[in-house]
């Protein structure tokens, strides 16, 4: 089974444009991610998806930078450029992880996408999202090829275009939908804000990346994040004002 790793990214983000390219540790956020998620064991393969448009030239020199393919397709029409990005590189499945994650755990991609291999023939999506558990930014899906190519070919919603699952995970009377949840038992979700949408998401991940990165040991854990920020409060109170806002709180 051939399971790439879909990584979303363009510079136009409406709340935050640029975010993908704010500096973490001296290298663009995008690189920063890209080191994590390619520290996970089960992918065969990362591709970034950016647009055709000029000013994501820089995301396809990061992503070069960084080892790892790029795909250029539709700017706004994120379903469409994974359905393409996963043709492109012939995936047996699509593993979706947005760009502003830039503390996603390796760990938590591996565990999801090995509850997928394990019940691939009877599920036709696994995520640890709707509802969420995990500290947010650690945001995984797996869409087999076939199941995203019916998304592609029925969804006609704005909100199912952009961003991609939402035809699915909306239909569980027709899909079977998976859910996995941190093993822990914690709901951390609504509280922990670990992703990228405003200037206070930058300060704290900033900080986070200031206290935790090093080039020894580049990739640190969930475990390392929650050790730091029960040490300094002051760090997750950066972005405390943001807690719980998340677009599929809307759908789900």
């Amino acid at each position: 089974m051939r399971i790439v790793v879909v990584v979303q990214a363009r510079t136009g983000s409406t709340r935050l444009p640029g975010k993908v390219m704010m500096p973490l540790a001296n290298r663009p956020l995008l690189h920063r991610m890209l080191e994590r998620v390619l520290a996970a064991k089960t992918p065969s393969a990362v591709v970034v998806a950016t647009s055709s448009a000029r000013a994501d030239d820089v995301i396809e020199e990061v992503a070069t930078e960084a080892g790892v393919a790029c795909f250029r397709g539709h700017p706004t029409d994120l379903l469409e450029r994974h359905y393409s990005a996963a043709i492109d590189m012939r995936a047996d499945a699509v593993v979706k992880i947005p760009s502003d994650c830039p503390l996603v755990d390796p760990a938590v991609i591996d565990r999801v996408i090995g509850y997928y291999v394990d019940h691939a023939d009877r599920a036709d999506f696994v995520s640890n999202l709707y509802p969420g558990t995990y500290p947010d930014g650690n945001d995984v899906e797996v869409i087999p090829f076939g199941v995203l190519e019916t998304a592609w070919i029925e969804a006609t919603a704005e909100h199912e275009r952009e961003h991609t699952t939402p035809f699915i995970w909306e239909r569980r009377d027709r899909f079977r939908v998976h859910h996995v949840a941190w093993e822990s038992g914690l709901d951390y979700s609504s509280s922990h804000r670990w992703t990228i949408d405003y200037p206070e998401d930058y300060e704290f991940l900033a900080a986070v990346y200031s206290a935790l990165w090093n080039e020894t040991r580049p990739v640190f854990s969930l475990r390392d994040v929650l050790s730091l920020l029960e040490a300094r409060p002051d760090i997750a109170a950066l972005n405390a004002c943001h807690a719980g806002k998340a677009w599929y709180r809307k759908h789900a």
